[in-house]
């Protein structure tokens, strides 16, 4: 069976071609800038096209599969599977999309403005083009859908619940479940009989999950993904008072900060220099850098708030048998895990650091020091993989 996986953005078209057979990717690209005069095909194949839509975007790329003969027909695509980001209280495990489900996920637009949108458009677009094969969509908040009332539930009016939907969603859920599972299967080679895990998905969003037994009973982002430990460009959680403040007493508009907590915060906000911990890590390395001290400074608040859920998920799960760290800085950024598990030393968490710096030459590592009670590893997500496996699932 071939799997297109799909995730739309606004202006971008990320897809892959899966063989469910063995899992393997048959092709993985991106059109970046549709509707722009700098649109490209990236990845597999690269060149400059010209796309006004998701449709003409998606017509483009399948044309280039064809082009170089991974595909002879469009029919040889057997199902889309689609990353939708919001499912609200309605949608949590895989689903056929039909007119019925369109118009609810129209209905959840509110709650994922930036997002959901534009995954209805990745949607029509495979239902013009792609006529017979079946269109499921893998929501990014249903693996968040086991958490209990007490863990969603925020200290406001009730009704605001009831008549609005405000509550803690999560997201990142299609990643935090695809290394939680490759998590258990560490547990399971080391005689682990419980599973209480921690994952830390760690890119310019970030978010962590407390998972006990396969079911995420927390999770630190929350109605939008605004809510939780400091990240790229986002506040992370703060005192709401702020805002009120700001509005009182500043010549700002609601609009103004929506852009400062969202695009102008987080390491973008502290340093006033990036939001890419990889230029913010060569000042770093550089103690006479006329910037060092605010970056460090960022640094120690970032890795400070991560250590901080880290210990609270620990107390939510009664003990920590894995800590896994993905996605770009989970992989990749071996100091900010360094600086992270640095406070965590009273859960038995003791880094070698020798694994943990040369991990990022491999795959998967476990980066404990030998003996230590808790599973510490990097896992390299794959939510391509992840929705592709479930839309296999689905069918069958």
């Amino acid at each position: 069976m071939k799997i297109l996986v799909l995730n739309a953005g606004s202006s971008s078209l990320r897809l892959q071609l899966i063989e469910s057979k063995g899992w393997k990717q048959l092709f993985k690209g991106h059109v970046d800038g549709i509707g722009l005069k700098t649109c490209k095909l990236r990845g597999d194949i690269e060149h400059k096209i010209n796309a006004k839509n998701h449709t003409e975007a998606l017509k483009i790329a399948l044309t280039a599969l064809k082009e170089i003969g991974i595909i002879k027909t469009f029919t040889e695509i057997d199902a889309i599977g689609h990353r939708v980001v919001h499912g609200g209280e309605k949608y949590h495990a895989p689903t056929k999309i039909n007119r019925t489900v369109l118009k609810d996920l129209k209905k959840l637009i509110p709650l994922a403005p930036l997002h959901n949108p534009a995954n209805i458009e990745g949607i029509k677009a495979c239902m013009k083009i792609l006529k017979k094969a079946p269109n499921i969509a893998i929501f990014d908040t249903g693996f968040h859908a086991t958490l209990p009332k007490h863990a969603y539930l925020y200290g406001l009016p009730y009704n605001l619940y009831r008549k609005h939907g405000i509550r803690k969603y999560g997201f990142h859920g299609t990643s935090h479940k695809y290394v939680s599972l490759e998590a258990k299967k560490w547990l399971t080679k080391n005689k682990k009989k419980s599973q209480r895990i921690i994952t830390c998905h760690m890119g310019n969003g970030v978010s962590l999950t407390a998972i006990k037994n396969g079911k995420s009973i927390d999770t630190s982002m929350g109605f939008t993904p605004l809510e939780g430990v400091i990240m790229g460009t986002r506040s992370g959680s703060f005192d709401p008072s702020i805002l009120l403040y700001l509005l009182k007493n500043t010549k700002t508009t609601p609009e103004k900060l929506d852009t400062l907590i969202n695009k102008e915060s987080g390491l973008k906000g502290l340093t006033n220099i990036s939001s890419d911990v990889r230029p913010l890590w060569k000042i770093y390395q550089n103690p006479k850098h006329r910037h060092y001290k605010k970056v460090k400074q960022a640094f120690d608040i970032y890795s400070y708030h991560i250590a901080q859920t880290i210990g609270a998920y620990a107390t939510t799960l009664n003990g920590l048998d894995a800590l896994v760290f993905t996605a770009g800085i989970g992989e990749n950024g071996w100091y900010l895990r360094r600086d992270i598990c640095k406070h965590l030393s009273y859960l038995g968490i003791e880094l070698d650091q020798k694994k943990n710096q040369t991990t990022i030459n491999r795959n998967t590592g476990s980066i404990q020091k030998n003996r230590k009670p808790v599973q510490v590893l990097v896992i390299p997500t794959n939510e391509e993989l992840q929705i592709a496996k479930e839309t296999s699932q689905f069918l069958k």
